[in-house]
């Protein structure tokens, strides 16, 4: 069954039916989807104008109430407290200018109150052996940190909900991270930027990342889509059974 029949010349172009419909799904489909990444580009463009407004601002004190944590997401906090050394974890697999390493990640307990903010202090290298992890000294007493808010919810695909193994995990799972520790902890995660003499690196890459990525795929399915129009075009294209070769 043929939706039309239209000759010129000796070529005769009609398209079938079911070949049609199953062109025109994933011609949508994939024009859907280019849409949908361009709209994830734009979000991330709109998180980078939000991120150079939050850096121009003074920072947030963190103080004994719990924060909200949509309010301050990549906001400048600033925060006194004493390290609880003893709840270091080190996240493991993180690269930093391609060296292997940690980010350490440590409890501290907020002046003033009952809660804890869990801080990422930086990255430190593996070292010589990953069965020995490194132990970077952690600052004693009462310290006054700066830092910007994150979302301390991992993006990184866990396959199993493995328990994690001694200070060493591969992913950040907030609220086993509180049951285990019976830590009150705020809602979000300091990203430390001022310097303190513990050997660590601090040089955090922006959050927005990914708007170019975003755009590039984008402009493949958008390029998949023209590509499916041409061969449905020229696939039901064929020079009328009447006339010679």
């Amino acid at each position: 069954m043929h939706l039309l029949k239209v000759r010129v010349g000796s070529w005769q172009f009609s398209p079938g039916v079911w070949p049609t419909l199953a062109a025109l799904f994933f011609f949508v489909l994939t024009l859907e989807l280019g849409n949908w990444q361009l709209g994830r580009a734009e979000a991330k463009r709109a998180l980078q104008d939000r991120y150079d407004v939050a850096l121009r601002e003074a920072p947030i004190h963190v103080g004994g109430e719990p924060l909200d944590p949509e309010s301050v997401l990549y906001r400048k906090l600033e925060v006194r407290g004493v390290f609880d050394a003893a709840h270091t974890i080190l996240l493991d697999n993180r690269i930093y200018q391609g060296v292997a390493g940690y980010h350490v990640l440590t409890p501290l307990m907020i002046e003033g109150g009952s809660l804890a903010i869990l801080v990422n202090r930086g990255w430190v290298a593996v070292g010589r052996s990953r069965a020995q992890p490194p132990f970077p000294p952690t600052p004693e007493g009462t310290v006054h940190l700066e830092g910007i808010a994150v979302d301390p919810h991992s993006r990184y695909l866990e396959l199993a909900p493995t328990a994690p193994q001694g200070r060493v995990w591969q992913n950040l799972d907030f609220a086993r991270y509180a049951a285990s520790t019976r830590l009150r902890l705020q809602p979000v995660m300091l990203l430390q930027t001022s310097a303190l003499a513990d050997g660590l690196r601090r040089d955090w890459p922006r959050p927005d990342a990914g708007v170019t990525m975003h755009e590039g795929y984008a402009i493949q399915w958008y390029g998949l889509a023209a590509t499916l129009a041409v061969l449905w075009l020229v696939l039901n294209i064929r020079r009328h059974a009447g006339d010679d070769s």
